[in-house]
């Protein structure tokens, strides 16, 4: 018989589960204690920081203070592109305090809402943060005491406005929602232009109320810097208005215009047509945007013949007066292991001289002249003059063109090459080989931005005139001056002859290109030319893409358009100077026009008249200039003073009135911009420049009345876009 435990046993056992389970207990609060500690190690040593920066987020708001976008000028101080400054107000109800009412009432006067509207956003003690005014114009925001309101912030809102709407609007470039640039200029040199934005710090509670707190840092943003370009505001109006009606008359489907200074490189002139409104550019396509001038390439055909000539009578290959043999029209070349080849000229010539054959433009004599020179002279020529390589103008997008090495030609290139074809070349390119013959054998470099200036108006980055080589001797420049002077007098571009002008230029027309096959009836027009031919000073190209009216030659196309560009632009040169020179690059002696600073920050608009020799007196305490005298446009002597109105309270204006500006002299779309701003309507009698209006200049009328404008069109000897 078994016998059970005992109570002794019974006891025993009892107790050792207990020390067990006491023993289970301890070790589960050890190990509670250990993965507490642990996870207090990591949070306040391993992620504090990300913890810190988690809890910062929840007491702090950063509020974005935006920095204002450089300007843009052209080569005499005209603003091309500045900012239209915005800001929006908003207040701490509860930092307000004492001032709501009178808060109110400001605000209530200058935007002529009612009282109360103000009143009940700034008694709702539950907020410490509300908006009471967004987007506000300068001319009215001026007209708010910041300082003298308590609880008040401001923040700036910079909008980037074009002054003459689309005129170079490809080469000036756009910018996003953002303000960053996205094209042209304002890409290429975002980096100097954006600045830097500057940014506050305000307090938020716990029901996620923001206010301002002195404790907390504000760092205020840094404008941008300035650019000062080489391109001429009023020859850029210029070549677009008539390269605009040229494209009309002609119905191509596109035009653009090039016009350099041979001397320096210096750009004076670039556009497109189709034009380009940046500010409206969301709703063009790209292929709008596109600067041709530099992006596209082309067979240049006969402007290309600039290379022959210069290669044949740089190497004595032939002399100007040598009798040539044009075989009356068509002219059968020997290809090896093919059918001669044809080619052929507009007009049946016998013999006839060299100059005579760049004169009527003869394919026949400039084979023949080919064949003379040689494979290797003709490359080494072209590449001399830059075919093939990049300009480095300094704008994003430039492309090179196509200029094949002898080891790659065909049994037809040097034939074709010579009168322009199995070659691609660029706009730019293109007017730079002839600005180097017009320059006596010296290429430049060709550039578009003079100077980056600052707000102190320090130069920070200058771009020198750079020669790159001689291509071709003095000598042989003066004689292709001589032929290029014949094309014009009795050649193919008498329709470019201007009276009382000496013009020298080349008529070109070659096939266009579509999927490496020629389209017939497709046409590129070209002419290129500079004035005056004794001592030239523009070098202009003007080109069409498809004229379908009129003819389809260079000299029926697109010499008419060179004819009234050169026509109007030597007349401002006659007009500035008294004299065949152009006007200096940005500085000169003598009287000057007062550049347009309305709407800039006082600061701004102090060191641009600076830069130009004026004094800057500034009327009022406000932050923006609402208008200046004497006038945008106006002649004022170097050192002479400009008065800057800043506010409307120096003229004690009712609440939603303000003073007419003065319009006579600006052009009928720079009248409208300015009357807009100060929200004011506009009728317009005929275009052009406005030479009347009504009510009068300095006049006090209600903000929405109308002002009507008597304009007409701009004549040559205009002092005012």
């Amino acid at each position: 018989m078994i016998k059970g435990p005992t109570g002794y046993q019974h006891a025993m056992s009892g107790q050792g589960r207990l020390q067990r389970r006491i023993l289970a207990v301890k070790i589960g609060l050890l190990l509670s204690f250990a993965i507490l500690a642990g996870r207090l190690v990591q949070i306040q040593v391993v992620q504090s920081g990300a913890y810190q920066e988690m809890a910062r987020r929840q007491y702090q708001a950063r509020v974005d203070l935006p920095a204002a976008r450089g300007i843009i000028m052209d080569r005499n101080g005209k603003i091309l592109v500045s900012n239209s400054m915005f800001a929006s107000f908003a207040a701490d109800p509860k930092e307000a305090g004492r001032d709501r009412n009178d808060i109110a009432v400001t605000f209530a006067q200058v935007f002529n809402r009612p009282r109360d509207v103000y009143l009940t956003r700034l008694r709702d003690q539950d907020k410490r943060f509300v908006w009471l005014e967004r987007g506000v114009h300068p001319a009215l925001s001026a007209r708010i005491p910041v300082r003298e309101l308590q609880g008040i912030i401001t923040v700036p809102e910079a909008e980037r406005l074009y002054h003459y709407e689309h005129m170079a609007g490809q080469l000036l470039g756009h910018t996003g929602v953002d303000n960053s640039g996205l094209s042209g200029l304002e890409l290429q040199y975002d980096r100097w232009l954006r600045g830097n934005d500057g940014y506050v710090i305000m307090q938020r509670d716990a029901l996620r109320h923001t206010r301002l707190s002195p404790e907390y840092p504000r760092v205020e943003p840094v404008n941008g810097q300035n650019l000062f370009l080489t391109i001429d505001a009023e020859i850029q109006a210029i070549v677009e208005e008539e390269l605009e009606k040229g494209v009309i008359r002609t119905k191509a489907e596109s035009g653009l215009a090039v016009m350099v200074d041979p001397a320096t490189g210096a750009v004076l002139a670039m556009a497109n047509f189709p034009s380009f409104y940046p500010a409206r550019a969301a709703l063009l396509g790209p292929a709008v945007q596109r600067n041709r001038v530099i992006t596209d390439s082309f067979e240049p055909g006969s402007v290309f013949k600039v290379v022959t000539a210069s290669a044949a009578l740089e190497n004595s290959a032939v002399r100007p007066g040598e009798k040539i043999f044009a075989e009356n029209g068509k002219y059968f070349v020997p290809v090896h292991g093919h059918k001669p080849r044809k080619i052929e000229d507009t007009h049946r010539h016998g013999m006839m001289t060299f100059q005579e054959a760049m004169e009527q433009s003869s394919n026949i004599v400039m084979a023949k002249v080919a064949t003379r020179v040689g494979a290797q002279t003709m490359f080494t020529t072209a590449r001399a003059f830059g075919f093939g390589i990049q300009t480095d103008l300094g704008l994003d997008g430039e492309i090179g063109g196509n200029l094949k090495k002898p080891a790659q030609w065909s049994a037809t290139t040097l034939h074709s090459m010579a009168m322009g074809y199995e070659v691609a070349v660029t706009p730019l390119q293109l007017v730079m080989a002839y600005a180097a013959v017009a320059n006596g054998g010296w290429l430049m470099k060709p550039f578009v931005v003079r100077q980056v200036v600052n707000a102190q108006q320090e130069v920070l980055l200058e771009t020198p005139q750079q020669q790159i080589r001689r291509v071709i001797s003095d000598s042989t420049a003066h004689t292709l001056t001589r032929f290029f002077e014949g094309v014009v007098e009795r050649g193919t571009g008498t329709a470019a002859k201007v009276a009382g002008l000496r013009v020298a230029g080349k008529t070109g027309t070659s096939k266009k290109v579509v999927n490496g096959r020629y389209v017939e009836g497709d046409y590129t027009a070209s002419f290129v030319g500079f004035f005056p031919a004794e001592a030239p000073k523009y070098v202009c190209l003007i080109m069409l893409d498809n004229p379908r009216m009129g003819g389809y030659y260079g000299g029926l196309a697109s010499a008419p358009i060179f004819k009234g560009v050169a026509e109007k632009v030597y007349a401002i040169a006659e007009r500035t100077t008294g004299s065949q020179q152009p006007p200096t690059l940005i500085a000169g002696a003598g009287r000057r026009l007062a550049p347009d600073v309305v709407n800039l920050k006082v600061d701004v608009a102090s060191a641009l008249l600076a830069s130009e020799g004026y004094r800057a007196d500034v009327s009022g305490n406000g932050a923006v200039v609402l208008s200046q005298s004497p006038p945008p446009g106006t002649t004022v002597a170097p050192g002479g003073i400009v008065t800057l109105r800043t506010d409307d309270r120096t003229v004690s204006l009712p609440a939603g009135y303000t003073l007419v500006p003065e319009l006579r002299g600006l052009s009928m779309r720079r009248a409208i911009n300015r009357l807009t701003n100060q929200q004011l309507d506009v009728s317009v009698a005929g275009s052009g420049t406005v030479t009347g209006q009504n009510p009068a200049p300095g006049e006090r009328v209600r903000q929405g009345t109308m002002i009507s404008l008597r304009c007409a069109p701009r004549s040559v000897m205009a002092t005012s876009l």
